[in-house]
């Protein structure tokens, strides 16, 4: 679910915070995934007829797809990419998943009554609400990575939250997810739709935490109340308070403590026993990778092994696996050429207005420099 209504409201108040760009603008970057997230992504957009796609022996595949060509299309883009699974989800996640397990009943329904009266729109309706990602797409597409040559890892917890910790301890430039939470978890760049299909040509989103914090004027202890106020995974919300108006309180109050003790619980009553001290905790310092034991690399593909697991237990198309072998080779054996702006450090203290016009610079430059080479850089940095 991520965090209601973030990203207009990041739009509306921080503007500047968040930038458009292509995907050959990240050339020589690596970029954590939020792997669960693409996987649901491939099962509702890769289909046929309908449905999710399958081989012969009634098998989904279509997750096995959509990480194939949308990872390599990556690579191709001189983008270094690793995924980031979930772990176990913490305990204030009980009643979200609660939740969606009533709202995957009541879909269960509709969809039997869409299916008795032949209503093809909302049987495609419903049948997507119902696609859930299992352990099994989860174990294939590790499996996939591994013999592409790509790294992922396991989180202890939640994807999102190891993702910012790979942020910010340098060990990759960007989390790449659709939900605003990373954020939340403090990863300091938000890419969205960076794995979304290439027909629909949306243009990759860049949040900038720490702007975004500038301009909104608050702390980040302050921004994660903003968004448990907004609506989270972790807790429930205080009754009718929209985006406008939890912005406004935060900004006035400060805090949710305050909040509660200025606002008139008779209009605005908090949820029961509201768990927003542990879902706060819980933003602050999440349960993730240890970042100091992570060694990322990226390898030549296993070509054999792709054709067994993809062809011949999957049954893909063999020349199709082959291809996209010889683009994963491509990608790796061109340019060495890295990221200028990753062999430059800042010295010394800068003015606001210093900052703003060499960070413009440095992305003039970035944006045209980019795209010249797009293969893989040896520069180690992310």
């Amino acid at each position: 679910m991520g965090i209601h209504g973030l990203a207009k409201l990041i739009a509306d108040h921080a503007p500047t915070a968040i930038k458009e760009q292509d995907i050959k603008n990240f050339f020589g970057r690596k970029i954590a995934i939020d792997a669960s997230m693409c996987i649901y992504q491939f099962l509702i957009a890769v289909r046929q007829d309908g449905n999710v796609l399958q081989n012969e022996d009634g098998e989904t595949t279509s997750h096995l797809m959509g990480m194939f060509y949308r990872t390599i299309r990556m690579l191709e883009s001189g983008i270094k990419p690793v995924y980031v699974f979930d772990g176990k989800p913490p305990q204030l996640k009980s009643g979200e998943l609660e939740k969606r397990g009533e709202r995957r009943a009541e879909a269960e329904k509709l969809l039997a009554q869409a299916q008795e009266a032949g209503e093809q729109e909302n049987i495609d309706k419903f049948s997507k609400r119902l696609v859930k990602v299992t352990k099994q797409h989860n174990e294939e597409c590790k499996k996939l990575l591994s013999l592409m040559g790509v790294p992922y890892i396991d989180a202890p917890c939640e994807a999102e939250a190891s993702c910012a910790a790979l942020v910010k301890a340098g060990k990759v430039f960007a989390t790449a997810t659709e939900d605003m939470d990373g954020l939340t978890f403090g990863t300091t760049v938000l890419l969205r739709h960076l794995t979304a299909s290439e027909a629909k040509k949306l243009p990759i989103q860049e949040f900038h935490f720490n702007r975004i914090l500038q301009e909104i004027g608050l702390t980040h202890e302050q921004f994660i109340d903003l968004c448990i106020l907004l609506g989270c995974d972790y807790c429930g919300t205080i009754k009718g308070i929209g985006p406008k108006r939890a912005i406004d309180l935060i900004r006035l109050h400060g805090s949710i403590e305050e909040i509660l003790d200025n606002l008139d619980q008779s209009k605005h009553p908090a949820p029961e026993d509201w768990l927003f001290k542990e879902a706060r905790g819980l933003f602050l310092k999440p349960e993730v990778v240890d970042c100091t034991t992570v060694d990322l690399k990226w390898n030549e593909p296993d070509e054999d092994g792709l054709i067994q697991f993809m062809c011949s237990e999957k049954q893909f198309s063999e020349d199709r696996i082959r291809n996209g072998c010889k683009k994963i080779l491509k990608s790796r054996q061109g340019s060495t050429q890295g990221r200028l702006d990753t062999f430059f450090t800042v010295t010394g203290s800068l003015s606001s207005k210093r900052k703003v016009c060499t960070s413009h610079k440095r992305d003039r430059m970035s944006s045209q420099i980019a795209p010249v080479s797009p293969h893989y850089s040896s520069c180690s940095k992310a």
